[in-house]
């Protein structure tokens, strides 16, 4: 059989369903005989083509009918899907497998290890080594011989970075092939390279017995071009492109290139590789063949939009110096009829407006949605919205392993080793939800809360032995014992699972050691959970072939890089989930779309970044390079992504979404957004509809706001012992008081915080009460101890070295001054002394810092402060009254070992804060003459009972409302506010 004297290549416009007008089709030609149709073959460009163009079959026959072979060109199992017709037995040489490409990524991670001029860790080689890959690949598809690379002439135009990244990238793609030959395998993308230049070959002479049509490939590649065009000239051949612009004028598809070489120069100037056309153009003139021979498929489908969608869509994608024909377009090829724009202020907005007309699609029987973006976190977004109507779509894209609970716990245990086992990174690998699923999980995350709890501020030392002697019985008082003791008896079962993972890392393992004891370690956790399911088992797999290929992978591979590590390779792995979804509604990415379309084609997130993305830059091949060796430039990406957008206007209709502002700030619209919009004008549709709906659906049915909370508790509740640290609190904020001391509501510090004033200051007098207790009192001594705090594992490196000066300047002056105070008769009496007396009907409490007879006989309260002491303005206005308090229970005989009845007769503060360039201070709020507005010092303790008497009678003995916020100009810590709803009331005028 001889070939056709014209190739056979059709086009299935933009505004016709390609999947369905594909089927009609075929069945119209083919279809009279079962046979025949059976013997024919379908080349697609990827699975989810192959779905879709299967699935339009069986609408349009309407019952049993034996399909066509429907073979995906982008599948890896490329020569296995064919069998027989591609690679018959016995007939020349075998084609070499292809390398696996886990395998791959490894060994050129340690090529590109062993090869940097400086050391680089194991996950940056393997990102350097995938994009090393990448180019890798694109120089194969394009056939660039590796000699291309020593013809170029451009070390005067490059800067020395790109240069060094030649240099480099020179020596390891010639170094590549002779690892290949070690292996015996070859690259993927040669692999097929080979296998369709063998289909040419053998079907230049045999063509098969059946039909063969190659439909909806718009791949560049040279092999590809060439099997194309041997499938045109084949008597039963043909070729159907999916939306080719075949209403473009000469002019304009002139305009988009590429262009032939300057004759003087030698080089072509660039094409429009970002214009939708771009591709399809330079797959047609490597087939030898131009626009004027592609044909109209005849056939279409109910499910098309109208002709003069593919005119709107011309029009609107013209090259860029061509747009000023806009001004002269008629109103039927500028209007977009059925085409609706949706912008919203935030992405939150955007996907419950796009959940809400997917479920408006549903209202209509058999009509079909799809959702088309590359924003995964919108997409999700949307699926969450939709489950609140039972709605469960079918997201085919996926989601990558490394957000699924498997691929987060690998994670969590990655950082947990990475930290060494560091407080927040261990509680979240402790409280996975994966971990010990099941029945053991409740007793197990009893302790987990357990341990939580006692991680609440500085973080223990590091590893697990820090752990240990964080629950460690402790000497003296101990006000978390019984949450010790719980922890205690649970942790020798956590500690069990995770000191393999610690063993294991001690040392500088390999890389295949490293995910070997995770794997093993995170079967034990989970009682082997996460490798159960469809995720699991893309877990296990990519594990299974990590860890056959680590030995040939990075030889540096740093712990501490091992999140990253993980993140890289989970990352890299989508994740779908089995079928099930809901029939008619689907969320499709954009190599998903490809060949898909609804009736309601939602096209989701069209921002500038994110529809088209940003090209990832390339960090071995600058530009320049690129484009003299003849390689793909980083835009051809955007007509790629404007291709899939083109193709998504064609539905018959269609709704585009933008937010106006992204997750990081105010976003900008998408190029063809703004090419859509300019050329529509006057014609442009808005679907507030949506908008309003979404506001609507959440809007309450009335406002509310809370009044100022004033509880008003019985008397029997009311606390009748109160330390003298909280009078203050209750006087300034009642509300606070009640939420702490009635409802005993306590604010939790964070888990590995900062040590902060309230650690300082009781590291301060733990140390200052051991130096005044012991009988020497040497300040040399109390220096000592203050440098052994530091030297606490659990102290922090930075907080040692930005506080320890300053503390030792303060300490030093506290034991000058006690030794002066000592030598002028001032002798101390108790430190850190327990003491309590009954004032006003209640028992006040509290703790003196010190308490010293002066010479004159009368007691003198200290009060140690690690930063700035209350002012006298703050005494006198009632709210600092702890030190007056305290200096009345001493007049009581409250204080065991302190003589009384004796007069309180001075009271100071000790400030450990920076006055006068020297640390350490003394202040005193009263003046034994009451000079400068203070209290006098004689009067101190009366006036002190007085304020004490009026708050009591108050809110401890009697029954007044425990109001919020009473005085808010007092400084708070504001623990209760969110309690108090004070956002909702502060500042509101209620008359």
């Amino acid at each position: 059989m001889g070939e056709r004297s014209r190739p056979a290549l059709f086009n299935i416009p933009a505004h016709r369903a390609f999947s369905d007008a594909l089927a009609a089709g075929i069945l119209a030609q083919h279809g009279g005989d079962v046979l025949r149709l059976a013997q024919g073959m379908i080349l697609l460009p990827s699975n989810r083509a192959v779905r879709a163009v299967s699935d339009a079959f069986v609408r349009k026959s309407g019952g049993g009918l034996l399909l066509p072979r429907l073979v995906a060109i982008g599948d890896p199992g490329l020569g296995e899907q064919v069998g027989g017709a591609l690679d018959p037995l016995g007939e020349g040489d075998a084609i070499p497998p292809a390398i696996a490409p886990v395998r791959r990524q490894m060994i050129l991670a340690r090529m590109v290890q062993q090869s940097a001029s400086q050391p680089i860790d194991a996950g940056q080689a393997l990102k350097l080594g995938q994009a090393l890959g990448t180019v890798l690949d694109q120089m194969q598809v394009e056939r660039v011989p590796v000699a291309a690379l020593a013809s170029l002439s451009l070390t005067e135009e490059l800067s020395a970075h790109w240069q060094r990244s030649l240099d480099l990238f020179s020596i390891l793609i010639r170094r590549w092939p002779e690892e290949l030959a070690r292996l015996g395998v070859i690259d993927l993308a040669d692999r097929r390279n080979r296998l369709f230049d063998r289909i040419a070959a053998r079907w230049s002479s045999e063509p098969p017995p059946g039909f063969v049509i190659a439909a909806g490939i718009s791949t560049t590649a040279p092999a590809v071009a060439s099997l194309l065009r041997r499938i045109a000239v084949m008597p039963q051949g043909s070729v159907v492109f999916a939306g080719l612009d075949q209403e473009m004028d000469a002019q304009a598809w002139d305009a988009i290139g590429p262009f032939d070489p300057d004759p003087l120069t030698g080089r072509a100037p660039a094409g429009h590789e970002s214009h939708p056309q771009y591709a399809l153009k330079l797959l047609l003139d490597r087939m030898s063949a131009t626009r004027d021979d592609v044909a109209a498929w005849r056939w279409g489908s109910e499910h098309d939009a109208r002709a003069v969608r593919s005119r709107n869509i011309s029009n609107a994608m013209l090259p860029p110096r061509l747009t000023s024909r806009w001004r002269d377009l008629k109103s039927a090829d500028r209007s977009l009829s059925g085409v609706e724009a949706l912008e919203v202020a935030t992405p939150g907005e955007e996907a419950q407006a796009i959940a809400i007309a997917l479920r408006e699609a549903l209202e209509e029987p058999g009509r079909t949605a799809a959702l088309v973006t590359p924003d995964r976190q919108l997409a999700t977004r949307v699926s969450a919205h939709l489950a609140r109507w039972g709605i469960e779509a079918d997201d085919s894209a996926g989601l990558p392993l490394s957000r699924l609970p498997p691929g987060t716990l690998l994670i969590a245990m990655a950082e947990a080793v990475a930290e060494r086992f560091a407080p927040v990174a261990l509680l979240t690998l402790l409280k996975h939800p994966l971990v010990m699923r099941g029945e053991p999980r409740v007793a197990w995350l009893e302790g987990v809360r357990s341990l939580d709890l006692l991680l609440r501020g500085p973080r223990p030392p590091a590893g697990l032995q820090g752990i240990d002697l964080l629950l460690d019985p402790r000497d003296g008082e101990d006000r978390q014992a019984a949450l010790r003791a719980s922890a205690r008896a649970w942790w020798p079962q956590a500690r069990a699972l995770l000191e393999p993972l610690e063993r294991a890392f001690s040392g500088s393992p390999a890389l295949a050691q490293q995910f070997a004891a995770i794997r093993e370690q995170a079967g034990a956790l989970t009682l082997d959970a996460i490798w159960a399911g469809h995720q699991g088992h893309a877990a296990a797999e990519l594990f299974a072939e990590i860890e056959a290929s680590a030995e040939e992978g990075p030889r540096q591979a740093d712990v501490r890089a091992l999140p990253a590590l993980f993140d890289h390779m989970l990352g890299g792995v989508a994740v779908r989930p089995p079928q099930g979804g809901h029939p008619r509604i689907a969320i499709l990415g954009l190599i998903e779309a490809q060949l898909v379309q609804a009736d309601l084609m939602i096209l989701g997130g069209l921002n500038e970044g994110v529809w088209p993305g940003l090209p990832a830059p390339d960090p071995w091949l600058a530009p320049r390079i690129r484009r003299e060796l003849g390689l793909p430039g980083l835009e051809s990406r955007i007509g790629l992504a404007a291709h899939d957008f083109a193709s998504g206007l064609g539905a018959p209709h269609v709704l585009i979404t933008r937010a106006r502002r992204g997750s990081g700030g105010p976003a900008i619209a998408s190029r063809f957004w703004l090419r859509l919009k300019a050329m529509a004008g006057p014609h442009w549709k808005q679907a507030d509809r949506y908008a309003a709906l979404a506001q609507a659906l959440d809007r309450p049915s009335g406002h509310r706001p809370a009044s100022r909370p004033a509880p008003v508790p019985p008397a029997s509740v009311r606390p009748k012992l109160i330390p003298v640290t909280d009078v203050d609190r209750l006087k300034a904020d009642p509300y606070a008081f009640y939420a702490r001391r009635i409802l005993r509501l306590a604010r939790l510090d964070p888990v590995d915080a900062d040590a902060g004033p309230a650690w300082r200051g009781t590291a301060v007098h733990e140390i200052l009460q051991h130096w005044a207790e012991s009988a020497a009192r040497d300040p040399a001594d109390l220096e000592r101890r203050a440098r052994a705090m530091f030297d606490r594992p659990d102290v922090h490196p930075l907080l040692k070295a930005l506080w320890q000066p300053r503390l030792i300047e303060a300490i030093r002056w506290i034991a000058a001054e006690v030794m002066a105070d000592k030598a002028a008769g001032r002798t101390i009496l108790a430190v850190e002394a327990d003491g309590r007396a009954d004032v006003a009907g209640v028992t006040l409490t509290g703790k003196a810092d010190r308490i010293d007879r002066m010479p004159d006989g009368s007691l003198g309260i200290v009060d140690y402060k690690t930063g700035k002491p209350p002012s006298a303005r703050q005494v006198r206005a009632g709210y600092a009254l702890q030190l007056g308090l305290l200096g009345l229970i001493a007049e009581q005989g409250g204080f065991p070992g302190v003589d009384a009845p004796l007069k309180a007769g001075s009271f100071e503060y000790w400030s450990l804060a920076k006055k006068n360039d020297a640390f350490g201070y003394r202040d005193s709020p009263v003046d034994p003459l009451g000079k400068r507005d203070k209290i006098v010092t004689a009067d101190f303790t009366d006036w002190v009972h007085a304020q004490f008497e009026q708050v009591a009678a108050a809110y401890l003995t009697a029954s007044a409302p425990f109001d919020a916020q009473v005085n808010p100009e007092v400084a708070s810590y504001g623990d209760y506010d969110q309690l108090m709803r004070l956002e909702e009331w502060y500042g509101r005028d209620d008359g």
